[in-house]
């Protein structure tokens, strides 16, 4: 099997790592796609090494616009790396350490073929969680943003003249960017289509020019987050270990051996195990009681009753009608009966005496006289012993 070339060995690589995106990253089909991507980026980078492609003694002028792209190799081994799937604290940190080495590198790789703008510089180098101003750190979030975002659109409005706006997906990451601007990897193509003229070799330079800065950004944001993980995870309690159990340390045993001794001189009976509810068995061999218990209903009627006392409103519910309170209240003598006009034509109890009294010849008016003599005779001795008006004494005595 031949060696696969630069351009085919980064788009293999680059073309895994967008796979991977498309799935979460706990997946084992994603960490698969993720490993063979660093895999082939290291490959790349080992070989780009040994080719010597870049060296500190170049300007930009120097690189040819095919090998310009090889800048990003760095920051796509940063961000495959930060994919990696990791469950130890230990693993995370590493993981985060070469993530970081690797984008030091690219900047460090941009900052000596000055690439970047001096404003751009600046405007990124500056850290927004060191700001302590909330309105100057929300204006200078929205710079960088703003350029991240004109920086993307030129270069959509380059990708556009190159004939290259139909990709695999309509709104392209990172890698299927940095992809289409590799060189062809076909070989059998003529002369005249190989070799571009002035104007598409300054279209493409142009675009991955951008697409670097593009990636210049997004290097500074990951580095402050990763700065904060890092520090978080130096940072953070050591994780405590769980506690062994008891029985495997000399103590535990011994407090064991205790516990046994005091078992062994209770005057209670063994606390028994089984039965329907752990507490031992209900019936002896003979089917005799050994304990009380109740037995509870099962059939539906019974469940369905249960079921109604538990699934029910929780506030009390009437348990008569209106009309049978007024009917027991009325039999308690609340209500005031009588008045109107039959009550004012009626005769009163001394009316009512005096009337029966003059029966003569019956039982009945004899003893209706016999009542009325006595009331008039309680009456008199209450008038002679309380003349009118000795009550009334105007506040003098």
């Amino acid at each position: 099997m031949s060696t696969p070339s630069l351009p085919q060995l980064f788009a293999r690589s680059l073309a895994s790592a967008s796979k991977s995106l498309g799935l979460p990253n706990i997946e084992d089909e994603a960490q698969e796609l993720v490993q063979s991507s660093l895999q082939d980026l290291l490959s790349l980078q080992s070989r780009i090494t040994g080719l010597s492609l870049f060296s500190p003694n170049e300007t930009l002028e120097d690189i040819s616009t095919r090998e310009l792209v090889y800048l990003l190799l760095p920051f796509v081994l940063s961000e495959v790396q930060g994919r990696v799937r990791t469950t130890e604290r230990e693993d995370r940190l590493e993981s985060l350490e070469k993530s970081q080495k690797y984008l030091k590198a690219f900047l460090g790789l941009l900052e000596n073929y000055q690439i970047v703008p001096e404003d751009e510089v600046a405007l990124y180098q500056q850290n927004s969680s060191s700001v302590t101003n909330p309105a100057s750190r929300r204006e200078l979030k929205i710079k960088q943003y703003q350029k991240e975002k004109d920086l993307r659109a030129r270069i959509q409005v380059i990708r556009k003249r190159r004939h290259q706006e139909q990709l695999q997906t309509d709104f392209p990451n990172d890698f299927d960017l940095i992809a289409s601007l590799l060189p062809s990897s076909t070989t059998n193509q003529s002369d005249q289509e190989e070799e571009e003229d002035t104007q598409t070799d300054d279209v493409l330079r142009e675009a991955t020019l951008l697409l670097i800065r593009l990636c210049f950004a997004q290097a500074h944001s990951q580095l402050q987050s990763m700065d904060q993980e890092i520090e978080l995870l130096r940072t953070a309690p050591p994780r405590i270990a769980p506690p062994r159990p008891a029985e495997s340390s000399p103590e535990g045993q011994k407090d064991k051996q205790k516990e046994s001794e005091k078992d062994m001189w209770r005057l209670d009976a063994p606390r028994a195990s089984g039965g329907p509810d752990g507490r031992g068995p209900l019936l002896d061999s003979s089917g005799r009681p050994l304990r009380p218990f109740t037995i509870l209903p099962s059939g539906a009627g019974d469940r369905a009753r249960l079921q109604a006392q538990v699934f029910r409103p929780d506030h009390n519910l009437p348990t008569m009608s209106t009309d049978e309170y007024l009917e027991i209240e009325r039999q308690r003598g609340k209500f005031i009966s009588g008045g109107g006009p039959a009550s004012e034509a009626a005769l009163t109890t001394s009316e009512q005496l005096a009337l029966d009294s003059e029966m003569d010849g019956t039982r009945e008016g004899e003893e209706n006289s016999e009542a009325k003599r006595q009331k008039d005779e309680k009456w008199a001795i209450f008038t002679d012993e309380n003349p009118r008006g000795t009550g009334n004494t105007m506040n003098r005595g």
